[in-house]
């Protein structure tokens, strides 16, 4: 019933009728604006596929590991729920400052600009305290200020190692990426979970081993 519900004051709103609260005009709003997160594409190849992967299969991947994997930090408590917040709206941000690829320092120069732009509009949309919440979230996960931040980030370098690794390092190679790169993106991992950090080093020696990945 809330669906068919929700849906009929949509429909309302897009013929016009002012029918519901400025509150919920503002969060579909929000919601409608999120959408734009499916045409994101990032430089990652989907397992078993030829096409990049986008914005929202990657957010939606890493709330799956973020149920799995916030077991592996042993070393302090972890809100599983904040994580998963984090790591599902980290980046809406990309809807107005596009994907920037890690490895591209020159694209990198201004990133902190453009995305600190678009969190401002695209939080602004919401109501005036999910907005801050957005906002505040998206700060903790940017400076990871946070047991929390520190995994979400952790988890977020580790998606798409996994995803090179099960495509045989294609992106890698398209876009020469060397195993010193690699390492140094991923160094992160083990300050918030060890076993984590041991995998991520595995994967690297044997992305090396395979050839996957230069020295």
């Amino acid at each position: 019933m809330l669906i068919v519900r929700t849906l009929a004051i949509v429909l309302l709103m897009k013929e016009g009728y002012c029918v519901t609260t400025e509150r919920l005009k503002r969060q579909i709003e929000f919601i409608v604006e999120m959408d734009k997160v499916k045409q994101i594409y990032r430089k990652n190849f989907v397992i078993g596929s030829e096409r990049h992967e986008t914005d929202a299969e990657h957010s939606w991947h890493l709330a799956i590991m973020a149920m799995l994997l916030a077991e592996h930090v042993t070393s302090q408590q972890v809100d599983v729920l904040k994580v998963l917040k984090m790591v599902l709206i980290h980046d809406i941000v990309e809807i107005d400052a596009g994907d920037t690829y890690c490895f591209d320092k020159q694209a990198g120069q201004d990133k902190e600009e453009r995305e600190t732009r678009a969190a401002d509009r695209l939080f602004g949309l919401l109501p005036g305290d999910q907005a801050q919440e957005f906002h505040s979230l998206w700060e903790e996960f940017e400076q990871r200020v946070s047991p929390e931040a520190c995994l979400a980030d952790a988890l977020d370098r580790l998606q798409p190692l996994l995803l090179h690794y099960y495509t045989q390092g294609k992106s890698w190679q398209l876009n020469g990426i060397t195993s010193d790169q690699v390492k140094e993106r991923n160094k992160r991992t083990a300050e918030i979970a060890a076993e984590l950090g041991r995998l991520v080093n595995e994967i690297i020696q044997d992305s090396i081993k395979k050839g996957y990945l230069t020295k």
